[in-house]
């Protein structure tokens, strides 16, 4: 038996449509005339472009997917400015929302795709109406947000559509490195619509979509093999290699990740980010990072104990409050935005806690975008220091890791920004050398009574102590075969005894406190008075302005 449960629907049977009268309060009644034949014709075809039919917007409902306005709606703080409400003469171009509106009380420039308009698909003239948008952009000097919600080019415009988005794929990256942009991934998309997005500065995908140059039917045309979008272009893959930087559960939450980031950022490359006043004292000890070091290091594997370096981000922070770059992606290092005394701050900060906080490849790249992005947009940068080194081995050398290396190194050779470093314990040979450090530049440099800074690690006294080393085994071997059980024991103590040795006289703080490598020793308790004091300083000095030859956000 059939179920008898009414389907729901959008329209309401017993409302009557609002009849729009076009008369002028105080006027007398007259007989409508070509003036208001005019008047209602200008008023149609503003709505026009809003008037999906209610079994597209139904479709949309059905897939956990909100309508173009809908998104629009809840991002904005009023009615927004709609561009160009419809273009050509059968609506070409309706597909496409642009718009200008406030945001947290700034001005954005906003398009996305309607999917209930040919499945948001691209021909020449959303081209033409996304770089204009974009242009504006620039012009006026305002952030870009987009909702990404497209089918691809669309196929009867024929090479209309490709060069719709050739069009916006130049206007895009016109303005990269002027005004971030915001991208929200929303859907299926495809070809295109995976390139113009990862244009921008951030891209932000919620569970259950996809995008990639080629969808799973063309793998399995082209290649036979069978892929589901998740496999293929979901947050799983696009989070890990860094195309996607956000990964939220569902549409809303993605566009609340929008309004928050928006709060960390410029509205351009000539303006400071948003100060922030705050009721967290700047001079407040940081007692909890200094029960965090405490407990580690005075734990059985000592100074070789791991270190969840969050902890002490969230320490520094107005609040506690930061907000992470990549989280999904080489979390052996971490970058994100926080605040210290109401000032915007990016934290770049080695993660001990995960492979010892080893700069593998995908961390060198992911330290290279977050660096540029903060120098091309004034924000100052705190460096945290706590690694053995690059990550050694032939994968690594094989896959480039020496340009992934350079490529950081190179960003923060750029840096023009206010930047310290502050060294939390280990910083050996070409890391530290890599890694903000006064002769590349650093503003300050800090360092905790726990850094042990030095040539090489541990290890390093195999050179230092060669001699009392190669005396010590051949001492032990004689023992052993003069029938001594105990010394393989006795070598044992006897190199850690040595190693112990090394880290006191040279994996210290001394030597660079002396050559003035180190501008002084911090207390764990101080640290937010110490840095919130500082950058205070420099941030009142400094000027922001755009880069004196062209910079973009991507190398």
């Amino acid at each position: 038996m059939a179920s008898t449960t009414p389907t729901a629907r959008l329209t309401n049977p017993f409302h009557e449509p609002e009849e729009k009268r076009f008369e002028i309060p105080g006027e007398i009644a007259r007989t409508p005339g070509r003036y208001e034949d005019a008047l209602k014709a200008g008023w149609d075809l503003q709505q026009r472009p809003r008037s999906a039919p209610v079994a597209a917007i139904e479709r949309q409902h059905q897939k956990n997917r909100m309508t173009v306005w809908e998104r629009i709606t809840l991002l904005v703080d009023s009615e927004p400015t709609i561009l160009f409400q419809n273009w050509g003469p059968n609506l070409d171009g309706a597909s496409l929302v642009t718009a200008l509106a406030k945001v947290g009380g700034r001005d954005v420039a906003i398009y996305g795709h309607d999917f209930t308009v040919r499945a948001g698909s691209m021909d020449a003239t959303n081209g033409s109406k996304l770089a204009q948008l974009f242009q504006t952009a620039g012009k006026l000097g305002i952030p870009v947000v987009g909702f990404n919600d497209s089918a691809g080019a669309y196929v009867p415009a024929g090479v209309g559509g490709l060069d719709g988005y050739a069009e916006a794929f130049r206007a895009l990256r016109e303005i990269s490195g002027r005004v971030p942009s915001i991208m929200c991934m929303f859907g299926f998309n495809a070809g295109g619509g995976s390139y113009l997005p990862r244009q921008g500065s951030f891209v932000i995908q919620p569970n259950d979509t996809f995008f990639g140059l080629t969808g799973p039917g063309v793998i399995k045309s082209v290649l036979g093999e069978d892929v589901t979008p998740d496999e293929l272009g979901g947050p799983s893959v696009h989070s890990q290699t860094g195309v996607t930087d956000f990964v939220v559960e569902d549409e809303v939450q993605a566009i609340r990740k929008v309004r928050r980031l928006l709060r960390y950022l410029p509205s351009n490359n000539a303006s400071p980010a948003p100060f922030q006043p705050t009721s967290d004292p700047i001079h407040r000890k940081t007692w909890d990072a200094d029960i965090l070091l405490k407990r580690a290091f005075n734990s059985p594997s000592g100074f070789n104990t791991p270190l969840d370096v969050t902890i002490l981000i969230q320490q520094v922070c107005d609040h506690g409050d930061f907000y992470e770059f990549q989280p999904n992606r080489a979390r052996n290092t971490i970058c994100a935005f926080g605040r210290i005394g109401g000032h915007v701050i990016g934290f770049c900060a080695n993660n001990s806690a995960v492979a010892s906080g080893q700069i593998d490849i995908d961390a060198a790249y992911k330290n290279a975008r977050f660096i540029r992005f903060c120098n091309l947009y004034n924000i100052p940068m705190l460096f945290l220091e706590d690694t053995t080194g690059f990550l050694p081995g032939r994968d690594q050398e094989s896959r480039g890791i020496v340009q992934a290396g350079r490529a950081m190194l190179d960003a923060i050779i750029d840096l023009r920004v206010p930047r310290f470093l502050l060294i939390i314990r280990n910083a050996f040979g070409g890391a530290y050398a890599a890694f903000n450090n006064y002769k590349l530049g650093a503003d300050m440099v800090f360092a905790l009574p726990t850094t042990r800074l030095a040539v090489m690690g541990p290890a390093g006294k195999e050179f230092v102590f060669k001699d009392e080393l190669k005396a010590l085994r051949l001492e032990a071997k004689e023992r052993l075969n003069n029938g001594d059980a105990q010394a393989a024991q006795w070598l044992k103590e006897a190199e850690a005894a040595l190693g112990l040795r090394y880290e006191e006289q040279l994996m210290n703080p001394r030597e660079a406190l002396s050559l003035g490598s180190i501008s002084q020793i911090v207390m764990p308790q101080d640290l937010r008075q110490t840095l919130g004091e500082n950058f205070e300083r420099y941030i009142r000095a400094y000027t922001p302005s755009p880069m004196t030859a062209v910079q973009r956000e991507f190398h």
